[in-house]
């Protein structure tokens, strides 16, 4: 797929429709965002200039954007100062932090505090929401209220790979609008059909892809891929189904984007979207990694969550380099789905009645790591 290289001085030659993807690369980040905004004639798409528009972060853990797994400063305040030069003043950031982590935590470590502070920007934490249900597609769901409040929503993922699901971007990113809880209960359903579902209940109307540095393998970084890349577009199943042909995945491998494309979310054929470089085109391409496959074997999972899984598998690629991992033979087992049961080795609260667990919900990377350390060390030949 080659992407049609489009000049920012013929911008009033193009309104965005939903099949287009408009990419800009660069390193001004705030400057880069703008222009595409400005490309996607985005202050015509939301018209009323009194609209609550909410702008939705990956406020996944406390990690600077940099690490690879929250949406860069720079982005956020390009979306606050184009809105406001075209008139827009209600503006909220609204997000939840994934579960184990609080927000306002990662509020701070992200540097929101300062973007919010200069554009005055409202800041709506939804962990501290309550939660409405609604019927998502004929699938009960529990969102946070706070979702309500808003009449337009730009979302504002970043581009990674994730433990479970390969990839997380447009649709998953929704996932920060439902209560902890449901969070838990999305992982006891099988995480990807809740996904595709949640769309269908929280309509996001214009996403902005941070593709600056995404980590490849883990939705919490610690390994940034540099690209220099910002995205937007109208279809977030669209976005998320041409992020899996950037990853190397078939849309078939991420079963959610399908799944969302048969439930009229969008439109999960890459071969209809529209690819559009604004300005230099500096051909980059996404590397393959696939780091979670070469050490899942070790894992034995049921309906874990991703903050739980997540920390899991940094922590037993940090074992893999270190050369201790081959001397584990023992499974590790995670999740809700052994909760009551017994076993040999588990990470995490659920598996509290197996002879050697590590508690906590969740247990963080370096607990994980030493745990299993000290586990292959004193108790595997």
């Amino acid at each position: 797929m080659i992407p049609e290289m489009i000049g920012m001085n013929n911008r009033e030659n193009f309104r965005m429709e939903r099949n287009q993807i408009f990419i800009k690369y660069g390193t001004d980040y705030k400057e880069m965002t703008k222009e595409l905004l400005e490309e996607s004639r985005l202050a015509d798409l939301i018209g009323d200039k009194k609209l609550r528009i909410g702008i939705k972060p990956n406020m996944v853990s406390a990690s600077d954007p940099s690490n690879g797994a929250t949406t860069h400063r720079e982005i956020l305040a390009g979306i606050a100062e184009y809105l406001q030069e075209k008139d827009f003043h209600d503006l909220t950031m609204i997000e939840g932090s994934w579960v184990g982590e609080r927000t306002m935590d990662v509020f701070y470590a992200c540097g929101y505090d300062e973007i919010c502070n200069t554009y005055k920007i409202k800041f709506h934490d939804t962990q501290k929401d309550k939660g409405y249900t609604e019927d998502c597609c004929g699938m009960e769901l529990n969102i946070c209220a706070g979702v309500k409040d808003i009449d337009f929503l730009i979302n504002v993922p970043v581009l990674k790979g994730h433990c479970q699901t390969k990839i997380t971007c447009a649709l998953k990113n929704m996932k920060g609008l439902i209560p902890n809880s449901e969070k838990r209960r999305f992982h006891s359903l099988g995480l990807h059909k809740p996904i595709a579902h949640l769309n269908a209940g929280i309509h996001q109307d214009f996403i902005v892809v941070d593709n600056i540095c995404g980590d490849l393998d883990f939705e919490d970084g610690g390994n940034p891929v540099e690209m220099n890349r910002v995205l937007v577009g109208r279809d977030p199943v669209l976005i998320d189904a041409y992020v899996c042909h950037m990853m190397h995945y078939e849309t078939a491998d991420v079963p959610y984007v399908e799944m969302a494309g048969k439930l009229g979310i969008g439109c999960s054929d890459i071969t209809m979207a529209d690819i559009r470089v604004c300005g230099s085109d500096m051909e980059k391409q996404l590397p393959r990694s696939r780091k979670v496959i070469e050490v899942a074997d070790a894992v034995e999972e049921v309906e874990s969550c991703s903050a739980c899984y997540g920390y899991l598998i940094p922590a037993l690629d940090m074992l893999k380099q270190e050369g201790l991992l081959d001397r584990l033979h023992e499974k590790i087992h995670i999740g809700q789905g052994f909760r009551g049961k017994t076993g040999e080795l588990g990470i995490g609260s659920c598996t509290r009645n197996f002879c050697h667990h590590l508690e906590g919900c969740p247990p963080v990377e370096d607990q994980v790591y030493q745990f299993l350390k000290d586990y292959i060390e004193n108790h595997q030949k």
